[in-house]
Parts: C-alpha cells; sequence; structure tokens
C-alpha cells in the first residue's frame, strides 16, 4: 500500500538564513521577519489547509504557537518539525521526540541511568 503522502508538499517557516537551504531539496520556504512573529499563526494555517505533509518551523517560532501547532496536528494531516535556528538549537527537536516515544512505547527510553 502506497503512503498517501507520499509526493505531497513540505515547507520551512522561519528566518531567511534558516529557511532558504531547504529550498534546495524541493521545500518551499516561507520566510518570516522578526517583526512579522504573529503572522506565523496564519502561515502554518494555510500550509495544514494546502495539504502540506511536512511543515519545519524553526524553532522560536514553533515554541510561540507550540498550542497552535498541536490544534492543527490534531485538525489536520500535517507534520510540524522543529528546526534550530542560525544560533543554535534549543532543544526543542529532541524534547518533541522524547515525548512522542514517550506516548508510543508508555516510558522514557532516553533517560540516562
Amino acid at each position: 500500500m502506497a503512503d498517501k503522502n507520499a509526493g505531497s508538499p513540505m515547507a520551512a517557516v522561519g528566518e531567511y538564513e534558516t529557511v532558504l537551504p531547504f529550498q534546495a531539496v524541493g521545500v518551499k520556504p516561507r520566510i518570516v521577519k522578526s517583526d512579522e512573529a504573529a503572522g506565523v499563526d496564519s502561515i502554518l494555517l494555510e500550509l495544514a489547509k494546502s495539504g502540506y505533509a511536512v511543515v519545519f518551523v524553526q524553532e522560536q517560532y514553533y515554541l510561540m504557537h507550540i498550542s497552535r501547532i498541536e490544534e492543527l496536528c490534531n485538525e489536520y494531516e500535517t507534520s510540524f518539525i522543529p528546526i534550530p535556528g542560525l544560533k543554535g538549537s534549543m532543544g526543542v527537536g529532541l524534547k518533541s521526540i522524547r515525548s512522542g516515544v514517550e506516548r508510543a512505547v508508555g516510558m522514557d527510553i532516553f533517560a540516562v541511568k
């Protein structure tokens, strides 16, 4: 059985320097200027409604809009993936993976003994 999201578009939302390189691999960049951070919510909604399978979101915007992203994940079949900005990782991606794995297997398999 073929994956129904195969061939679905992908996008990256964030600052110019963070998301522009994604264009080289076919991901549509959606550039957000620091003074337009409030507009990220409408961009995320637009991408989810348009059927994007994966949306990479720069960590700072991911954190600012986490509750809206959770709503969109429940309503649409879009996966929102946090990505670090130019200043480095804030650890959001790892926390997201840990949380998802913990829900799936019932325990934190990454815990240090």
